[in-house]
């Protein structure tokens, strides 16, 4: 396989990344209608086995758990972000 061809295959992936984090954000502005504060919003003990299914998930695939660390944690951070947007924003 050439560079040309690894490369689209990478930009193939980071299309369907992008989808598939719009959708995810839609489902977390979603969730926050449940929630009944902040505390819920940020889910300590659900991120923990979030990160802990994840971690598992990156090894059975090969995945250095490290990507998985770096990159879940900084989207968690952001969602959270937006999830604790949006309950405000619901509940005045």
């Amino acid at each position: 396989m050439s560079l040309i061809a690894l490369r689209a295959e990478i930009d193939a992936i980071d299309v369907q990344l992008v989808d598939l984090l719009a959708r995810r954000q839609q489902l977390v502005q979603g969730a926050a209608a449940f929630k009944r504060d902040a505390n819920e919003v940020r889910g300590a003990d659900r991120r923990r086995l979030i990160m802990e299914r994840l971690r598992r998930r990156a090894a059975d695939q090969g995945l250095d758990p490290q990507v998985v660390d770096a990159v879940w944690t900084a989207m968690i951070d952001v969602f959270v972000a937006l999830e604790l947007s949006e309950h405000a924003r619901r509940n005045g």
